[in-house]
């Protein structure tokens, strides 16, 4: 390369990686690598002992790899490994590396097959290696073995996506000459993730096994799968029994090479030296590209962190009045906090998740419609209800007139079935408060305490709150109970409903020559658009696809796309109900399906529509609004004394009775639902989540202070003590310099340590340049003190 500064690259982010792997943060900043990716068997273990020039990686059959391996190769003057796990201790014996990686898979996977995303971090530095920073990763396999667990092909598959799916990764794709490329599991990962190939390169392996008279020239000339490819030639499996040496084995790869009618034009270009240098050429090239993404986001680390340790600094444990300033603050913050989950905010809002008090608006305004709308939407148990009602209080004697008793028991068993969906109303606002609550109360794991007891005062105020709350609501129900008043303004009365049942059908028909056969103006309205998918078309009919869904008062309509130019059907909600689809093993979809009442076909020859969507929330917004449009879930009407199905109504004058019973009982319960709708979210609003905020506002902090014990509530956690420590005490903090205050440690803000302290003699070139980007920063005032970038130790 000739640049010794780009040389120093490499080294620089193994340091870097390093320090940031001791203190657990190693995924933060995404630190440039190479990922090894193959099947098993493929040779990528050949591959990596080639480079060190050692055997020093486990062997055997099945799966050996079972952890991943980052393994940093570093060029020094003297041979030997060091283990991150192993602070201190150098390895001159490779074979005893090899136990070491045995030793450690086993600590954590256990004797069995199975595999852990744990990695091993593992130093060599040698005076025959190039500097050059691999993640050595489990083979692919397809099916488990042993006592491994079924889902093993997915685990590793989710494992090496984790690595190679990030930007900054470079990927090594072994593949053996001796299968079809086409077939390659490590190439198809490959493209998957990167496919312009433009950090990806391909490695075939034993290309001295390939059948007679075959080669893999068109492969190597990048003739067959577009991309980078250079072949090398390992040792086979009786020269590693055998022991023999790397250094020979190598020479007989350049004499296979030289001699071989295939590859001899292209010799300067395979083989596992050039291998090498190839990709210590591309990783540095690779480093040197990203630096300055790198560094922007490694200065927005620094300058994130720096105004936590102003943060930590602010309070003193040791100081009673700063303990009760921070408690006064936390106190204040946690009712600002819960106050804007519940009312909204518009400073941050949640692209991703819905907010608490967004979660109750879905309760107030789709779950519980919902559970009310099951209760009224049996018409055939009602009418049976109704039949039973009439001909129990004749008795032996046939009635003339409708009786009104009958009206009135109706009315008051469906007033009793209201008290289950308002319970169930009031839970579920209780349980997404509670939740709220966590939410909340999370930034206070730095004082267990003051976490714990403000967790069990406010949901205490909760449960206190959520008793009262249903004694109003069932105190509401009684009250609706203890009189009917049958002379409501919306109350049609016994001769209206007489007038209803008799001119239903002239109605009916005289509207829709009104309109000259077309539905009224209202029934076009559009209730939902969105996308569905029609999930039990048959293969010879186009599978499962994805449609453009429009539903209105009328019909239900979808289209190829949401232009809504090509309409694919049309379809009337006319006897139409709903029911839900069990989930299937493969699919993570939720869905529901539409069937006809009538049990005539819904949709061409089907007896049902299931139409899947991508969640839950989906699925009971689609619900909330196929209620809305008047299509009813299904319910199984079966009679409590087991007397099976309602009755045929032959007798004409007690089903017109029935009728009229019907129609009274629909008119007063629609009254009925409608003020329940009404006053239930007004109740549970003022009972309950006004009350609980008032409390958390007002009332808190008295009672945390009346504990009696509020220098107890604020003692740091043992965890949060040692980051203070750490982070207070970092050589990177000196309060007496006169610029801005600057962080190297990287991680998400909590109780992760920083990284660790290292001799301030540990210093290089490239250790100058990474603290020359610290001092990029924005200068602040002179009195605002300055905190230098940690040293970090020599390559050597």
């Amino acid at each position: 390369m000739g640049n010794r500064g780009m040389e120093d690259l490499i080294p620089l982010v193994n340091r870097l990686q390093h320090a940031l792997g001791s203190a657990g943060q190693s995924c933060s900043l995404h630190l440039p690598q190479i990922a090894v990716v193959g099947g098993q068997s493929a040779g990528k273990s050949s591959v990596l002992e080639n480079f060190v020039g050692r055997d020093f990686l486990p062997r055997g059959s099945g799966m050996v790899t079972r952890r991943p391996l980052i393994l940093q190769l570093l060029t020094a003057d003297t041979e030997h490994g060091e283990f991150l796990h192993c602070k201190g201790k150098k390895f001159t014996d490779f074979e005893e590396i090899c136990r070491e990686i045995e030793a450690e898979t086993q600590r954590i996977t256990g004797s069995n097959k199975g595999i852990s995303p744990v990695p091993i971090n593992l130093r060599i530095y040698s005076p025959n290696v190039l500097n050059l920073t691999l993640v050595d990763l489990p083979g692919i396999t397809k099916v488990p073995v042993g006592d491994q667990p079924a889902d093993i092909e997915y685990q590793i598959r989710d494992m090496i996506m984790q690595y190679i799916c990030k930007d900054n990764c470079l990927i090594l794709a072994v593949t053996p000459a001796n299968t079809d490329l086409a077939n390659s599991d490590a190439l198809k990962l490959a493209k998957d993730v990167d496919p312009q190939g433009q950090r990806t390169i391909g490695v075939i392996t034993k290309l001295d096994l390939m059948d007679k008279g075959t080669d893999a020239r068109n492969i190597l000339e990048n003739r067959l799968l577009p991309l980078r490819y250079i072949g090398v030639v390992n040792r086979s499996q009786k020269d590693v029994v055998g022991k023999k040496d790397i250094k020979a084995a190598l020479l007989a790869e350049k004499d296979f090479f030289l001699s071989h009618p295939s590859y001899k034009h292209m010799a300067e270009s395979m083989g596992t030296p050039y291998l090498q240098k190839t990709l210590n050429q591309q990783l540095t090239n690779h480093i040197r590209e990203s630096l300055p993404a790198f560094r922007s986001h490694l200065q927005s680390q620094l300058l994130s962190l720096n105004k936590e340790a102003e943060e930590l600094k602010q309070f003193s444990p040791d100081d009673p009045a700063r303990r009760t300033k921070t408690l006064l603050q936390l106190a204040q913050r946690l009712a600002i906090d819960f106050e804007k989950l519940i009312e909204g905010s518009g400073d941050t809002v949640d692209t991703v998740n819905l907010s608490g008090g967004a979660k109750i608006n879905r309760i107030f305004h789709e779950r519980f419609p919902y559970e009310l709308v099951q209760i009224e939407s049996d018409e055939k148990k009602l009418r049976q209800e109704i039949n039973y009602a009439i001909r129990n209080i004749h008795g032996v004697r046939t009635g003339l007139f409708t009786p009104d008793m009958a009206f009135e028991a109706i009315v008051k068993k469906q007033l009793s079935c209201l008290k289950r969906p308002c319970i169930k109303f009031v839970d579920l606002v209780s349980q997404e408060l509670i939740s709220t609550l966590y939410q909340c109360i999370n930034k206070l794991s730095s004082f267990p305490k003051l976490q714990e007891e403000t967790e069990r005062l406010v949901t205490t105020e909760i449960r206190e709150q959520e008793s009262k709350c249903k004694e109003q609501v069932l105190m509401l129900i009684e009250i609706q109970l203890a009189y009917i008043n049958t002379k409501h303004e919306d109350f049609i009365g016994f001769t209206t409903a007489q007038q209803t049942n008799n001119q239903a059908n002239k109605k009916t028909h005289a509207g829709m020559a009104a309109n000259h056969g077309v539905a009224a103006p209202s029934r076009l309205i559009v209730i939902r658009k969105g996308w569905l998918t029609i999930s039990n078309l048959g293969i010879m009919k186009g599978g499962a696809r994805e449609y453009w869904f429009i539903l209105s008062a009328e019909s239900l309509s979808w289209f190829k796309d949401d232009e809504e130019k090509e309409k694919k059907y049309m379809l009337p909600l006319d006897n139409l109900r709903f029911r839900d689809v069990e989930k299937t093993f493969m699919s993570s979809k939720c869905v529901f399906a539409l069937f006809n009442t009538e049990l005539r076909n819904v949709y061409k020859d089907y007896k049902s529509l299931e139409l899947a969507c991508g969640s839950q929330e989906e699925l009971d917004s689609w619900k909330a609004s196929l209620l809305q449009a008047g299509v009813y879930p299904e319910k199984v009407a079966v009679d409590e004394q087991g007397n099976g199905a309602p009755e045929n109504f032959i007798d004409p004058q007690l089903e017109r009775q029935v009728e009229t019973i019907r129609n009274l009982v629909e008119s007063y319960m629609s009254i009925i639902y409608k003020t329940i709708k009404d006053l239930m979210p007004k109740t549970i609003m003022h009972l309950m989540i006004n009350s609980v905020k008032e409390f958390i506002s007002s009332e808190l902090l008295a009672q945390l202070y009346a504990l009696g014990e509020c220098s107890a509530l604020m003692d740091e956690s043992t965890e949060q003590q040692k980051y203070r420590e750490e982070v207070l005490h970092s050589s990177w903090i000196r309060p007496s310099s006169p610029t801005l205050p600057k962080k190297t440690s990287v991680g998400v803000r909590g109780h992760a340590p920083s990284v660790p302290r290292v001799p301030s003699n540990a210093s290089s070139k490239s250790t100058d340049s990474l603290q020359q980007i610290a001092r990029q920063h924005h200068r602040a005032p002179p009195s605002v003190p300055r905190r230098h970038l940690p040293a970090i130790p020599n390559v050597k």
